[in-house]
C-alpha cells in the first residue's frame, strides 16, 4: 500500500540539517531504500535520553534520528515505472522468511561513504546471520534491476544520532567507551535492546511498502 500522491521529491538542504544528497535528484528518479523498521519502546527512548546528552558533550551538533531502522540496502535510484515491479520482486523474495529476534547493544561510530555525515549506532550482536540472509535476497533483486548491492561484510546497526561532517576523531576512543559503559550498565539493557524483526519495508520517494515476515 502506498500514498496516492505522485509529487516528486524536491531537494532542500534546509529541511534536512544541511545534509548533502548522495546523488542529484532528477525528474522521474526516486531514491529507494530497503530496511527493517525498529519499533521503539519507552525503555529504549529512556536509554537514548542518557546516551545522546553524553555524546553531545563531545560533539554538541549531534541530533537524534527521527526514526530507527536497520538497513538492508544502500540508497539506490529507481525510475518511477520500476517501483511496483521492484517491490513485487522484493515481496516474492521475502514471502518465505520467518520472523526472528535480534539484539543490538554494541555502540559503534559510522560515517557515510562520502564522510559528510557521522552516526552513532548500536550494532547487531545476535541475529547477524538472519540479516545476512535477508540482504542476500535483497541483493538478488538489486541485481535483477542492475542496481548497486549492499556492502561486503556489512555491520547491521540502528543509527541513534547523526551530525554533519566526519566526527570520528571526537567520538571514537574515550567517548565511545563511555557510551558503551552507559549501555552495559543500563537497567535490563539486554532485554531493552532485544527486538523482533517482523517486516521488511521499502521506501521509494514518498511511497512506503511493507512486507511482513512469516
Amino acid at each position: 500500500m502506498f500514498l496516492d500522491t505522485e509529487e516528486e521529491p524536491v531537494d532542500d538542504p534546509e529541511k534536512h540539517g544541511g545534509r548533502v544528497r548522495t546523488f542529484p535528484h532528477e525528474r522521474g528518479n526516486w531514491a529507494t531504500h530497503v530496511y527493517v523498521p525498529y519499533e521503539t519502546r519507552e525503555e529504549f527512548l529512556d536509554l537514548l535520553d542518557v546516551l545522546l546528552p553524553h555524546a553531545q558533550t563531545y560533539v554538541p551538533r549531534l541530533v537524534q534520528m527521527e526514526a530507527f531502522h536497520l538497513s538492508l540496502s544502500q540508497s539506490v535510484v529507481l525510475r518511477h515505472h520500476w517501483i511496483l515491479p521492484f517491490v513485487q520482486a522484493l515481496k516474492d523474495r521475502m514471502a518465505s522468511f520467518q520472523r526472528f529476534f535480534f539484539t543490538a547493544n554494541r555502540v559503534k561510530i559510522y560515517t557515510n561513504q562520502e564522510k559528510t555525515r557521522t552516526f552513532i549506532g548500536l550494532e547487531v550482536t545476535s541475529g547477524h546471520n538472519q540479516f545476512l540472509d535477508l540482504v542476500s535476497e535483497v541483493d538478488r533483486v538489486m541485481e535483477e534491476f542492475d542496481l548497486t548491492t549492499f556492502y561486503q561484510a556489512p555491520s547491521f546497526h540502528i543509527s541513534l544520532a547523526w551530525c554533519v561532517d566526519d566526527a570520528r576523531l571526537q567520538l571514537e576512543g574515550q567517548c565511545l567507551q563511555e557510551l558503551q559503559n552507559i549501555v552495559d550498565e543500563f537497567e535490563d539493557s539486554e532485554m531493552v535492546l532485544r527486538a523482533h524483526a517482523e517486516q521488511v519495508r521499502c521506501k521509494s520517494g514518498n511511497k512506503f511498502f511493507s512486507m511482513p515476515l512469516m
